[in-house]
């Protein structure tokens, strides 16, 4: 299976790639494409896989045989076989209804328990609902710094709570986060503190080289408890994720902030540059 880039890009409004996610306009993004069929069924992990930081195995591939691709739209239907599996078809150029088709054949064909249709809107688009995908770029440094102290997790006092507020925030990831942090296999995680408890974190914080050779910023489980909304732990939490990673020589940071969501209020306030929306729907 070949992508002719002459058919893909004209009808690619988010630069996104299945089995990866976002990526930059500037990537070699023909490359990337052929990369995730190549490697399809391997169960191996590219070099420059954000994902590869959390398994040996890469659970999710594109379903090659399934790929249609021509002038007027490209549908990549891909396979997650985590829990009870999903089947995403990928539509670029529309096609929707098509997509909905084959998202629930697949499903049946494999057994997945979810069909779900992947749509793209450019960053000119208005949109409603979908996950905002965010560009961050440090070529004019970190920018400004946090306006309350940053802790590492190391650094927590005893009786902080991490484990508490990790409990508290579990539907955001940081139960996860948290086992991996005693498991020692993450980067460092940023805190605030409010009271001597924690109130807020991200992380873990981490860099990865991608395929054409710059250094991105990972992306990190970000939250604060609601309680302590509104006194700017937020803002100084994501003011110092960005501090670390110039420190680390990042050169950008890809996120995915719901849109209209408090991150992606933030991101938006903060300078970030947008390069679409994500929608995801069940088919």
């Amino acid at each position: 299976m070949r992508f002719r880039w002459g058919w893909l890009e004209p009808v690619m409004p988010v630069p996104y790639v299945p089995t990866l996610g976002p990526v930059r306009r500037e990537d070699p993004i023909p490359d990337l494409f052929e990369a995730v069929v190549e490697t399809a069924g391997t169960g191996r992990f590219l070099p420059y896989d954000k994902d590869r930081r959390w398994s040996d195995r890469k659970a999710e591939r594109v379903l090659v045989e399934a790929v249609e691709h021509d002038q007027e739209r490209t549908l990549v239907p891909t396979l997650d076989e985590r829990g009870a599996g999903t089947v995403k078809v990928h539509a670029y150029g529309g096609g929707l209804a098509e997509a909905e088709v084959l998202a629930r054949q697949l499903a049946e064909k494999h057994g997945a328990a979810k069909a779900r249709v992947v749509s793209f809107l450019g960053p000119e688009g208005r949109a409603e609902g979908g996950t905002r995908v965010q560009l961050k770029t440090f070529a004019d440094g970190p920018g400004a710094a946090p306006g309350v102290p940053v802790l590492d997790y190391k650094q927590l006092p005893e009786g902080a709570g991490f484990g508490a507020f990790a409990e508290a925030m579990a539907g955001d990831g940081f139960a996860f986060l948290y086992e991996q942090l005693r498991a020692g296999t993450v980067g460092p995680v940023l805190t605030v503190l409010h009271g001597g408890r924690v109130a807020g974190a991200i992380g873990p914080m981490e860099t990865l080289s991608d395929a054409g050779g710059a250094v991105r910023l990972l992306p990190q489980y970000f939250g604060v408890l609601p309680q302590f909304r509104g006194f700017g732990y937020g803002r100084a939490l994501w003011r110092a994720a960005m501090h670390w990673g110039h420190q680390h020589s990042a050169d950008y940071q890809l996120l995915q902030t719901e849109v209209g969501g408090a991150s992606d209020r933030l991101c938006a306030s903060e300078g970030l540059a947008c390069l679409g929306v994500v929608h995801q729907r069940a088919a």
